[in-house]
């Protein structure tokens, strides 16, 4: 009799409340450095910095968890940025030539994760505008603004073009006050003759207003003119002549003088005399770094100091020759000289100084720079002008991002190690000052759990993060190359500080200091980070690199001197006919070598051959590491120091894995080749198929279906997959499980490994002092004498062929088992014992659970027949209801190809719902996803920014912050009349859909699994990016160039199906 199953088209009205009370999508907020930043600003009143990028985007900044997020609608570069100070309101320049003014405005209460918000602010566009071209000018470039100036009356914008005009704009109203327009010729009139000379001024370069008269305004022409004009007798106070192209203009404090810089690397000294009305001259004239041509300095600030000779900040001007490609940032006070190199390009910078109009100095106690790739804040306070850590924004990139991880929960006594380790590191820094940037307040509640955000990077390193609230910190930075030798080796060559070379080079010209700690040049990529796996409790990391090296450290509070123990685990086990063509494994040093406070590496297990490696498990009670490559996989007992097993998965066409991903004789040419053959043969293949006509008892099934109101769902036809595939060996996931797998009755270790094709092998474990199975009958062997043993128990192939995501074992609960060290020392439920277990495996193309130990199917579900896509990441997370306290239930969360995600219930894979998260297009966005224990996730949106979104009810981490503003701060409703919704974000969307200031994302309600959902509906993420480094595979890219021609076709067949009868499906 065969069995058939059909999915019920009814809903329960109480599962879907509980489904609301556990599940809801959203996209909280981001974390690290924005991805391209274009313009700074800073409100000395409020305490907040604003930065711009060139996708449009605005973000606020202030105490750490205190952020903001605009996006314009148009994705147009933003130029420039000017806060209204103590107003809460700012002006945005975009490369557009269009002007739009933003406001911070309280958002209504709200309920989050079951408790009421209130005093939320957020974040809103209010208004735009562009200047209108001069008539009788066809071209519009004459009025393209060039620089903007607020008056401190903020009652009026002053607006400089590329004709040379200056425009008036009455604020808040960004209305253009016409009769006030001030021309070039205008200006030209009052020059005298031999400085007129028929030529152009140029464009306005610089606006700066008189800081003790109010009206009145410097005017920096490119020429180099500069004009002092009165606002309200609309004539030139006083001119002055400068001859060289003019880059930037500043204030004295007292008004009494005005600082210009210029092209040519030098600056100029103007005084201020009301019975002069021309200067000719200016008081004096320098090229810090001249005789020889130097680039241009581009900003330049003069502040005064009570200390004694005022403070000189430029950025640019070095020696053309020497020095030209240099990012460097100079200070200047008295004999104190101080050129800062950095790694990117300087963007902008500001000061933080007395603002209080009776003060007579402006005393500056810290200095901020935006770069390209990082922010650098200077304590200016503290002698020799060190550095700050920054609390936030970070730079994730110093080196590409290779893995990550994320570790929930984490005890307090490893916390505080994690937290002296970092500051061991930042020991150097004698500097005490608080963060500058600390307007506004945090009204988040502190996080009951420590979170860590582990990232692994391409230099061989591993930082780790503080992700417990919005603001990610970084506590500790880990670096893994001095295991080995490598070209750029400190240990090998140590210097003498009375070596004299040293001294003649800390004694160069200019006076260079490396800053920052963006740092894209890997030592060798072999280094770069792979896969981590860290055991909280045992405090045991785990990490693999490029190079096939697997290292096992410990953490220690005291710096050690030690060598670390070697072991070669030859995974070809001597098969013959192949041939590494590959990168050569890294050199490990065989000496001793310091070790700082942190984790320090007990052991190094060196993979042979030297491949990347694909999957690691960590199992710190029984003091097991289990590795794979695309070669096979290792088991290794690191407290023993010798290896278990070794497994070759090779299959005799697997050359390209004999190649690596570092090999000169890799040919991308070929690949494609070959991917293209396979999809043009599935093709072929799919046509040349004929459907044949059902035989009778089909005919008769279906017709007696057809009465019925359950009618089987339409699934697509599944291609097996070739077992010729090029790199079907590599192991894509380990396991490690305490369960049944020899018999019903005796449990104990195993070892799960899962490849690329669809492979599954579990191996049964004789542990020392571990009781399992038949060891305990025999009473079993001493721990000291005896070894670890793997014994081959299971062997599965998945019909398909589709390569394994995920392994997992559940117990007779139908729970995952608990993390090595919770089940004894009482931290978690003790796992069910009493029952069958199961094991939960995801391949790319259906989940299905089977029974243990005898591995007979139980339940799946079919996510490519039904769905048209593929798994690409796979996890186990334990949602908490948002209305009951007690209420819980574990999901299986799965991201796949199209970058939506799919939850189901376990152990009976009934689909919850759907959302979209990332676009598909997005192929790094995908790849480098990872989900949180407690239902949250990350993933790359470019290569300096996590975007974090949240699949619980309960469980947010966004930004809750308020503003004292020296406006009434109220709750406004838009322009049509409909109440603006607050987004997690800190951006607001009204009721009809409609964003004001950022992008529009599709609704994150509930979807039904049952209800037809469009293949390929819009989904909501940032631009493509395909520079950050994840887990990128050519199945990502063979299916980012099929994914259009698979939706197509499977919309197309079920629409053909539609018109015919329903198959029979047997399972």
């Amino acid at each position: 009799m065969m069995k058939f199953r059909f999915r019920r088209q009814g809903t329960d009205p109480q599962r879907e409340k509980i489904k609301q009370e556990l599940f809801a999508f959203n996209k909280t907020v981001g974390h690290g450095f924005p991805h391209q930043p274009s313009a700074l600003a800073f409100d000395p009143n409020l305490q907040l910095m604003a930065i711009g990028t060139k996708s449009g985007a605005i973000k606020i900044y202030g105490a750490p968890g205190v952020e903001f997020t605009g996006v314009h609608k148009d994705a147009t570069a933003v130029t420039q940025i000017h806060f209204l100070p103590g107003q809460g309101r700012f002006l945005s320049l975009l490369d557009d030539n269009s002007i739009h003014l933003w406001e911070l405005v309280a958002g209504p209460s709200r309920v989050v994760g079951g408790a009421k918000k209130e005093g939320v602010v957020s974040l809103k566009h209010v208004d735009s505008y562009s200047l209108p071209g001069r008539p009788g000018i066809e071209s519009c470039s004459a009025t393209r603004v060039t620089v903007l100036l607020l008056l401190k009356s903020c009652d009026l914008l002053c607006v400089g073009t590329e004709g040379g005009g200056v425009y008036f704009l009455q604020l808040p109203r960004l209305s253009l006050k016409e009769n006030q327009t001030l021309l070039q010729d205008s200006i030209t009139q009052s020059l005298p003759d031999d400085y007129r000379c028929g030529k152009s001024l140029g464009p306005v370069e610089s606006l700066q207003e008189h800081p003790q008269q109010p009206g009145k305004i410097l005017i920096g022409y490119s020429r180099g003119l500069v004009v002092l004009w009165d606002l309200g007798t609309r004539h030139v106070d006083q001119l002055f002549l400068g001859k060289q192209q003019l880059e930037s203009l500043v204030w004295e404090r007292s008004g009494n003088l005005f600082v210009s810089s210029h092209n040519d690397g030098g600056y100029s000294v103007w005084a201020v005399a009301s019975g002069n009305t021309c200067s000719h001259q200016p008081v004096s004239s320098a090229i810090p770094y001249g005789p020889f041509p130097c680039k241009a300095i581009n900003k330049i600030l003069w502040r005064t100091s009570q200390s004694g000779s005022p403070v000189l900040l430029y950025s640019g001007g070095m020696p053309r020759a020497s020095y030209g490609d240099r990012h460097c940032l100079t200070i200047q006070q008295d004999k104190q000289h101080v050129t800062l190199d950095f790694t990117s390009r300087v963007i902008d910078f500001f000061t933080v100084q007395n603002i209080e109009p009776e003060r007579e100095f402006d005393d500056p106690s810290a200095l901020v720079v935006l770069l390209e790739e990082e922010l650098v804040v200077i304590d200016l306070q503290t002698t020799g002008w060190p550095s700050l850590p920054t609390p936030y924004l970070a730079p994730l990139h110093s080196s590409a991002i290779t893995c990550s991880c994320h570790i929930a929960s984490v005890p307090p006594k490893l916390w505080e190690r994690l937290i002296n380790a970092g500051k061991a590191q930042r020991g150097h820094q004698h500097t005490h000052m608080s963060w500058p940037i600390c307007g506004g307040k945090n009204l988040a509640p502190p996080p009951k759990q420590q979170e860590l955000l582990l990232t692994g990077h391409e230099d061989g390193t591993v930082r780790f993060w503080d992700a417990s609230g919005v603001a990610l910190t970084p506590l500790y930075k880990l670096s893994t190359a001095n295991v080995f030798h490598t070209d750029c080796d400190p240990c090998d060559d140590p210097h003498d500080p009375n070596d004299p070379d040293l001294q003649q080079e800390e004694e160069e010209w200019p006076p260079f200091r490396k800053v920052g700690c963006f740092d894209p040049y890997s030592d060798d990529p072999r280094l770069g980070i792979q896969k981590m796996s860290l055991c909280k409790y045992s405090n045991k990391l785990m990490v693999a690199g490029t190079a096939g090296q697997v290292i096992v450290l410990g953490f220690n509070d005291e710096r050690s001197d030690h060598s670390v123990d070697v072991s070669v685990v030859d995974l070809l086990q001597d098969r013959e006919g192949f041939t590494w063509k590959g990168h050569d494994r890294l050199e490990p040093r065989l000496k001793p070598a310091p070790f700082p406070p942190g984790f320090q590496p007990l052991v190094l297990v060196q993979c042979l051959p030297p491949a990347s490696v694909t999957a690691v498990a960590l199992h710190t009670e029984w003091n097991l590491i289990a590795f794979g490559t695309s070669h096979g996989f290792g088991l290794f007992d690191y407290h023993r120091r010798n290896s278990v097993l070794a497994r070759c998965t090779l299959h005799p066409n697997d050359s390209l894995a004999m190649e690596g991903p570092l090999s000169r004789v890799k040919s991308l040419k070929k690949s494609l080749r070959q991917s293209f053959r396979r999809i043009r043969k599935s093709r072929v293949s799919g046509k040349k198929r004929v459907i044949t006509t059902p035989i009778s008892k089909v005919h008769e099934a279906n017709a007696a279906l057809a009465e019925q109101e359950e009618v089987a769902p339409v699934q697509r036809r599944i291609e097996p997959r070739s077992a010729d595939d090029s790199l079907s060996g590599v192991v894509r996931c380990l396991c490690f499980a305490d369960t049944f797998l020899r018999d019903g009755t005796h449990h104990g270790p195993t070892l799960w490994a899962g490849t690329n094709s669809g492979s599954v092998y579990a191996y049964a474990l004789e542990v020392p002092g571990v009781c399992s199975g038949r060891a305990c009958e025999r009473g079993g062997a001493s721990e000291s004498s005896s070894c670890v043993e793997a014994v081959l128990g299971k062997e599965i192939q998945l019909m398909h062929r589709a390569p394994v995501v995920s392994i997992c074992v559940l117990d007779g609960r139908g729970k995952p088992l608990p993390d090595p060290y919770e089940a004894s020392q009482d931290l978690s439920i003790a796992p069910d014992v009493t029952n069958a277990h199961s094991v939960l495996i995801a391949s790319e193309e259906q989940l299905k659970v089977f029974s243990l130990p005898k591995v007979s199917a139980k339940t799946k579900f079919k996510l490519t027949a039904h769905e048209g896509c593929r798994v690409r990441k796979v996890a186990l997370v334990l949602f908490s209801s948002a209305a009951q306290e007690d209420y819980s239930e574990h999901t299986l969360v799965c991201l796949t190809n199209l970058g939506d995600m799919h939850l189901f219930n376990i152990p009976g894979l009934r689909p919850q719902v759907r959302y979209d998260c990332i676009r598909k297009e997005d192929i790094s966005g995908i790849a480098s996803c990872l989900f949180t224990k407690n239902g949250q996730g990350f993933y790359l949106i470019s290569p300096s920014e996590y975007e974090r979104f949240s699949l619980s009810a309960k469980v947010l981490t966004e930004p809750l912050c308020s503003v004292q503003l020296d406006r009434p701060l109220e709750f406004t409703t838009a322009s049509d009349g409909t109440t603006m919704q607050l987004q997690p974000n800190g951006t607001h969307k009204n009721q009809l859909g409609q964003a004001e200031g950022h992008t529009p994302e599709p609704p994150s309600s509930l979807s039904s699994p049952i209800l037809d959902t469009p293949l390929d509906s819009p989904l909501s993420c940032a631009d493509l990016t395909l520079d950050s480094a994840g887990e990128l595979t050519v199945e990502d890219v063979r299916d980012f160039l099929t994914t259009v021609d698979e939706v197509e076709n499977n919309l197309k067949n079920i629409k053909e199906e539609e018109g015919r009868s329903t198959d029979i499906l047997i399972n």
